[in-house]
């Protein structure tokens, strides 16, 4: 294999681009393996995993460009060279009609109008971006992670001080006036406005509401630590309070994992103390009791179809019924009992949540490397064991490689591990759409169901595939020709995270008392 890596100093450019672009060079013809990164600590492990580390490289800084290239011969090596020149060459700065601008500073921007700023900066660099975007009078989308508490902190109380909003850190969806940013998918505008502590929950939520025929005002994402006890909900109130002007929105919706007790009861008495009806769904909590014009779901399925029934006056139920969850069990069973493990691979880890709360509640433990309960925490996230669920997205995977949403191909090898252990009966992934998201995430997961299949077969036993499909008919790679790949491939296709889980129990539990 012909090796390069290169060290370009002072050379700086966002996570995003650069995960975007080494997702692309991966999939050149002769290209075995890629990484094009700032040079953090996390990228040098990774090259050190890969066989490219050098002198140079330990001696790079974090400022510095690192492109590692592994190819079959010395003309792919270049091609990938000549792409990485082509994306990462300046732009020419254009202002014409229907092009893209790019402003020199901060203060040029907000010259020109500019309301929001998005960050995506190693997290060494996003707190002082943020805080210089928020002193010109910007929101800020915080799409870096690795960002302290006591930064995120910091820059909330300023936000809080000067009435603008920091959504992040680690914020990976949200939809202001229109205008997607990080995950986003393409919703139709309406009356429904929501507050996100999570991104896939939020994608989920948006995805029903476009398919009930209901739209949206803004999806404001907070980042996950915002209900916090240190944080204090300060994103989530501030939101709730902007929403409450907006004359546009008629019903507020908040999703977040379980909250600490004190900024809860903070977050339900301003939706009350509100004027207008609103849908609550905490993770873990599975519904509660609705205190006056306050909602509580249960699951992220039921927020977004109790919003849409609140707004358009009319009774919306969920898009899955009881019945239907047990027709589709039989027709996947034949009406024979099934043999094995769960096995879930999830790109979204508020998706992956909300199987575990809901198989927990229908009381089947589910081993996890992001269980809450740590009888149920998994030693090593490299091995399953009896029932399990994996978040593909969470640090421990996505360290100095691309998170699975943008290269779902990083899942397919640990798809088939599971494939091939015969314990194994179930196996539960998602398939998120939206822009900022992979363009075929079908078609690259199809291959690998195909696989399973086969390699089930062989061993003369029964394998379910459930794909969980979040994504509306406006998302770019096409929502229905996304299902048809998949149903093609194999696998049983749902719109719905929670009618997954559904539909999990009611295997499982129909093997038991079989």
């Amino acid at each position: 294999m012909f090796k390069r890596i290169t060290v370009r100093h002072n050379s700086y450019y966002d996570s995003v681009t650069l995960m975007s672009l080494t997702q692309e060079i991966q999939r050149l013809p002769g290209i075995r393996e890629a990484l094009v990164g700032m040079a953090t600590d996390l990228n040098k492990e990774s090259l050190k995993g890969m066989g490219f580390y050098t002198p140079e490289v330990e001696k790079a800084a974090a400022t510095d460009l690192l492109i590692a290239l592994g190819a079959e011969s010395e003309e792919a090596l270049y091609e990938a060279e000549e792409l990485i020149e082509e994306k990462l060459a300046p732009r020419v700065q254009s202002r014409a009609a229907g092009q893209e601008e790019i402003y020199n500073s901060l203060e040029e921007a907000v010259l020109e109008g500019a309301g929001i700023a998005a960050i995506s900066v190693p997290g060494a660099y996003a707190a002082r971006e943020a805080r210089k975007a928020l002193e010109h009078g910007l929101h800020v989308f915080l799409f870096s992670d690795n960002v302290s508490l006591e930064e995120e902190v910091m820059l909330k109380k300023l936000a809080q001080e000067k009435g603008l909003l920091v959504m992040g850190p680690d914020c990976g969806t949200a939809v202001v006036g229109g205008l997607g940013l990080g995950f986003a998918n393409k919703v139709r505008p309406g009356h429904i406005g929501i507050v996100a502590a999570s991104g896939t929950g939020l994608q989920q939520v948006l995805a029903v509401i476009d398919r009930l025929g209901e739209g949206i005002t803004h999806a404001i994402g907070t980042g996950g630590r915002d209900l916090r006890q240190e944080v204090g909900g300060i994103t989530t109130l501030l939101a709730l309070e902007m929403l409450e002007q907006d004359e546009n929105t008629k019903v507020k919706v908040v999703i977040s994992k379980p909250p600490a007790p004190e900024v809860r009861e903070k977050v339900v008495r301003a939706l009350e103390e509100g004027s207008k009806p609103a849908v609550v769904c905490f993770m873990g909590e599975m519904g509660g009791e609705d205190r006056g014009k306050v909602k509580f779901a249960r699951s992220l399925e039921e927020a977004a179809v109790l919003a849409c029934s609140m707004v358009s006056g009319k009774e919306r139920s969920l898009y899955y019924q009881e019945k239907d969850i047990e027709e589709l069990a039989r027709d996947l069973t034949g009406g024979r009992p099934v043999r094995g493990y769960l096995r879930g691979l999830y790109c979204g880890g508020t998706l992956c949540d909300e199987t575990l709360t809901f198989l927990a509640h229908k009381g089947i433990p589910v081993y996890s490397n992001v269980a809450w309960e740590p009888e149920l925490l998994l030693k090593s996230p490299e091995e399953s064991r009896a029932h399990s669920c994996l978040d593909l997205g969470d640090d421990y995977f996505t360290r100095g490689r691309p998170h699975p949403m943008l290269e779902p191909g990083l899942r397919v090898p640990r798809y088939l591990k599971e494939a091939q252990d015969e314990e194994v009966a179930i196996l539960l992934f998602d398939v998120v759409l939206g822009f900022g998201c992979h363009p075929d995430p079908a078609g690259v997961t199809a291959e690998a169901v195909r696989e399973a299949t086969r390699i089930a077969r062989q061993s003369g036993r029964q394998l379910i595939q459930i794909a969980v499909l979040v994504g509306t008919e406006g998302d770019p790679q096409g929502l229905r020709e996304q299902e048809k790949i998949l149903r093609e491939a194999g696998a049983t296709v749902l719109y719905s995270n929670y009618a997954a889980a559904q539909l999990v129990a009611r295997l499982i539990q129909g093997s038991l008392s079989s």
